[in-house]
């Protein structure tokens, strides 16, 4: 009886552990990705088209971090390229993208919830929305209220994110039909905070 108490004791400790690494308990002081120090895109390579939902195609563009062309209607949005990340891009766990966004004036609408949404795709030439919720095959993350209060991408922290190539980039969508321009200000892959504070 004693060999099973020591067993069912074993089990269970290994049972903790494994939970708090599976459910957001303490993260690893390493990880990959530079020795766990953030990796930020340069904002300045970035290239985009524009994103139209009802097609579901590209067009125009150019390059930069801001749309110049506005965007037409709810959920249309602004497909941003990603021009050469690092091999080791798959070893981050955490993501954090920070945008503004602006109306047909130019001025910035402030951040909230049902403002905008973030793909973050693989193959820039495949399936570029994804599942209706949640990541996809060509999707590793998708999140709604993107810089709003119940988004967490845009928080320091970021969301968590599985990646098994580098991505391509990220399509940013109009939730709102106010919102016409999308300028990026922010990507960050980091396995602990996007300040690299673990």
């Amino acid at each position: 009886m004693k060999k099973v108490g020591i067993v069912l004791a074993i089990v269970f400790a290994l049972t903790l552990v494994v939970g708090c690494t599976t459910t957001g308990g303490t993260a690893p002081k390493s990880g990959g990705g530079g020795a766990g120090k953030p990796y930020s895109v340069d904002l300045s390579t970035l290239s985009y088209k524009m994103f139209s939902d009802k097609g579901n195609n590209t067009s125009g563009g150019g390059a930069g971090k801001k749309n110049a062309t506005p965007i037409a209607n709810r959920w249309d949005g602004v497909l941003f390229a990603f021009s050469n990340l690092p091999a080791d891009i798959t070893q981050y766990k955490r993501v954090t993208i920070n945008c503004k966004y602006y109306d047909a004036k130019g001025e910035e609408i402030a951040q909230s919830d049902g403002k905008a949404m973030v793909v973050m795709v693989y193959d820039l030439a495949g399936d570029l929305k994804g599942p209706e919720m949640g990541a996809g095959k060509n999707t590793p993350l998708k999140e709604f209220n993107l810089g709003g209060f119940s988004g967490m991408v845009s928080t320091d922290k970021g969301s968590r994110v599985n990646l098994t190539q580098a991505p391509g980039g990220v399509l940013l969508q109009a939730a709102d039909q106010g919102v016409k321009f999308i300028e990026v200000t922010q990507i960050t892959f980091h396995n602990g905070s996007a300040s690299g504070a673990e």
